[in-house]
């Protein structure tokens, strides 16, 4: 009896240390601990006008706040925003999403939206993935990508926040099903240093750019829920309107992509939203970038034209089929 009683425990401790070891080398820790976070600060973000200035642009028209938080309409070209709704949250209709997804009201009312958080609240949101409450921001909010943002671009979003009309728009709040609510507590990052943006030539400058407007978050298909490294802005990404399935484009500089584009094509395209005679979606919201200034669009165009060229057929005119390259069905996939 006491041989195997003996036994038992080296069984079971052997099984304790394969699944210690497996859950290192997978899901890691987080989704047991809980992500990772630090403590709130009592710091204030200085409304001066510089920063309303740059907070409007960066929020309007490179990371995209108030294209996600804001209402959307059908427009003759795909979904538009609701402009008397700008920033007061709407719900996120996800096919196959395992609960629901709210992007919030961030207009400072006091009782739906923000008007009660602190700076350091916000700031924590936006760049760490931390809500007001402490629990995790599904990372449809992009904050793995908002950590690059600078101190400062942080700073002026913060303060556009404050300054946008206030919304009374109750809604119900996000909540993500076992085991996703769990696993997705490894993506925050607490942001503890001094963040700076390399702003010294323009493949620097359009990388920044390219960061915080999160190109690459919808330019990249996903597998196993999460961004296919190997097609990074190749395309391949499904995306669900109301008048069916769209992906997005391959972006690299391969003939598949916009190897062909000039300066002058990919400026037109940003502006107006056709290359050539073709007319972009607007699920690809050119309307909310064509209020970059020139300078930062040819920055952008720079840091693309560095991109290594992926081969990836995608044509959103032709009919769904298999793609083996990214592994979903989209136009033109079989000729990949």
């Amino acid at each position: 009896m006491a041989k195997f009683v003996k036994n038992l425990g080296i069984v079971v401790l052997v099984l304790l240390v394969l699944t210690a070891i497996g859950i290192t080398a997978t899901v890691g820790w987080r989704p047991f601990i809980g992500s990772k976070s630090r403590a709130l600060t009592d710091r204030k973000f200085a409304a001066t006008p510089e920063r309303l200035k740059r907070g409007t642009y960066l929020a309007e028209h490179v990371s995209g706040c108030t294209d996600c938080h804001t209402l959307f309409k059908n427009g003759p070209n795909g979904q538009e925003n609701v402009a008397e709704m700008k920033g007061a949250g709407q719900l996120f209709p996800i096919p196959g999403f395992p609960g629901r997804l709210v992007a919030a009201n961030i207009t400072p009312d006091r009782e739906t939206g923000i008007g009660n958080w602190t700076d350091d609240e916000l700031a924590r949101a936006i760049r760490e993935g931390i809500g007001r409450d402490g629990q995790t921001l599904f990372p449809l909010m992009p904050y793995s990508h908002f950590r690059h943002m600078s101190d400062e671009d942080l700073a002026s979003v913060v303060v556009y926040l404050r300054a946008l009309t206030p919304i009374r728009n109750p809604l119900p709040a996000s909540y993500v099903h076992f085991p996703v609510k769990y696993l997705i507590r490894g993506v925050p990052e607490p942001v503890t240093t001094v963040v700076q943006a390399d702003l010294s030539t323009a493949v620097s400058r359009g990388s920044y750019l390219v960061e915080i407007a999160v190109c690459s978050e919808c330019h990249t298909p996903i597998k196993q829920g999460r961004p296919e490294e190997a097609l990074k802005f190749a395309g391949g990404q499904v995306f669900y309107e109301p008048s069916g399935k769209i992906t997005s484009a391959n972006i690299t500089q391969d003939a598949t992509g916009i190897g062909g584009y000039t300066e002058e094509t990919f400026l037109k395209a940003m502006r107006t939203g056709y290359v050539g005679k073709r007319q972009l979606n607007t699920l690809m919201p050119w309307q909310f970038y064509s209020g970059q200034t020139d300078e930062d669009l040819k920055d952008i165009y720079a840091y693309l034209k560095t991109l290594p060229a992926i081969s990836h057929h995608v044509d959103n005119s032709k009919p769904g089929t298999m793609c083996k390259k990214c592994g979903t069905v989209h136009g033109g996939g079989d000729a990949n």
